[in-house]
């Protein structure tokens, strides 16, 4: 029952039995639910879901597939009260933030809402930066205002009501010369804030940010890199000045706070606060999947303001943001980033530079992890020798190497990919969801 609310709650899927949990996966038979029939209608009867059931008939045994629908429209499947969802392996409980997103499906959602209303053509165009957008998508302005208009309307950005218009708060947040233009929507700025050492003890400076998303973004970031600090480096007797964290992270992890927050969360905003060691990176709501398949998979809280704002440009839809800051951290030589995940926000946390020596247990882990997904992504697996390289280490170290990897599979995080290779010369990894 748990296992069919949880798929259901997935988007649909399939249960097999009579096969082997293990890889390479061999035909054993069941005898499970000998009568099928009788099960699929306690599933209808429990959980109100239309299962239906393959019997199939192997030289191995029998072989049963049950295949669950998904959950309807705006009804999360519970079983005796328990919103359940898988997580790997495990099933885990839904997040109030997945309930309530699934409660609100087949409703306008908070960016389709309406930021102010009554608007007349001047007003539109004094107060929305319509310049931007086409600067962004690289297209000729229009000759005339009414074609602005029109191509502003077809993105839901504006609305005709009557003989004015209505402004979306998605129109509003991408495009607002100045957010506080729309009231409350001001408090949905972004908010940078530099402390003074490692705790908030001390603010050096807290600067709220003024415009639309789309309209700001770039100035936005150049601001942020502008406050990190420099290590001056010397390469072949020359010196040359190198920021703290990756330009590149800073802008992926920017653009993923502005996506995927939580619109709906009042008094808060996407914050980025920059500390002596470190730079943590907000958005309020709940990530919808776990911070270890932050890697490989992707799922926007906002679609439409994610397609705009990769349509304009400034991120990617397809889900290659957080690999693309694995990657540069790595080329930094940077201990790896922590992604967490509290009750009411997602924080994503880039750390100032570590010698391999200075990192604890949790950091090494960390790496060695977020190094094989990356592996995994492209089509490649890690070894002894491609971790050695993302920690720059020689040869000679490669047993302290082996055990960050030993650690790595003790704390469940990694497997071999070939479990029947017998030599350790030639191993390799894939991570635990692999």
């Amino acid at each position: 029952m748990d296992y069919c609310a949880a798929l259901a709650n997935d988007g649909g899927g399939r249960i097999i039995l009579g096969l082997t949990d293990k890889v390479p996966r061999r035909v054993v038979g069941t005898k499970a639910f000998d009568v099928p029939e009788r099960t699929v209608a306690g599933l209808h009867e429990r959980l109100q879901l239309k299962v239906t059931f393959d019997e199939v008939t192997h030289p191995g045994g029998r072989v049963l597939v049950f295949h669950i629908p998904s959950r309807p429209v705006g009804q999360p499947v519970h079983f005796k009260g328990r919103y359940l969802m898988r997580a790997g392996e495990e099933l885990v409980p839904m997040s109030p933030d997945q309930l309530k997103a699934i409660f609100a499906e087949g409703q306008p959602d908070w960016l389709s809402q309406p930021a102010l209303t009554d608007c007349d053509d001047d007003k539109v165009v004094q107060l929305l930066d319509t310049q931007s957008y086409f600067d962004l998508r690289r297209q000729p302005y229009p000759v005339n205002r009414a074609g602005v208009l029109e191509r502003f309307e077809s993105e839901k950005l504006i609305q005709r009501q009557g003989i004015g218009w209505t402004i979306s708060n998605l129109g509003a947040m991408l495009f607002a010369k100045k957010l506080e233009d729309f009231g409350r929507l001001a408090r949905k700025a972004p908010r940078v804030i530099v402390y003074e050492g490692k705790s908030k003890l001390k603010t050096k400076t807290d600067t709220v940010g003024a415009k639309g998303y789309a309209v700001g973004f770039q100035g936005l970031v150049e601001f942020i890199n502008g406050l990190v600090p420099s290590n001056e480096i010397i390469e072949q007797a020359l010196r040359r000045e190198v920021k703290m964290f990756p330009e590149v992270a800073v802008r992926e992890l920017v653009a993923n706070a502005l996506i995927h927050q939580d619109f709906t969360e009042t008094g808060t905003s996407v914050m980025i606060e920059l500390y002596e060691d470190r730079m943590e990176i907000s958005n309020p709501g709940k990530a919808f999947i776990s911070p270890d398949r932050f890697i490989d998979e992707y799922q926007s809280r906002n679609e439409r303001l994610a397609d705009l704002m990769r349509r304009l440009g400034i991120c990617e839809e397809k889900g290659s943001g957080i690999d693309k800051v694995i990657e540069a951290v790595e080329d930094f030589q940077l201990p790896a980033p922590d992604f967490r995940v509290g009750e009411r926000r997602t924080t994503a946390v880039l750390f100032s530079h570590l010698e391999i020596d200075e990192m604890d247990r949790n950091n090494r882990i960390r790496a060695c992890y977020q190094h094989c997904c990356l592996r995994y992504v492209m089509n490649e697996q890690m070894t002894n020798q491609s971790l050695r390289e993302r920690f720059k280490l020689p040869a000679k170290k490669a047993a302290t190497v082996s055990q960050i990897i030993s650690a790595t599979v003790d704390a469940g995080k990694i497997k071999l990919a070939d479990p029947t290779q017998k030599s350790s010369r030639y191993w390799k990894y894939v991570p635990f969801w692999a």
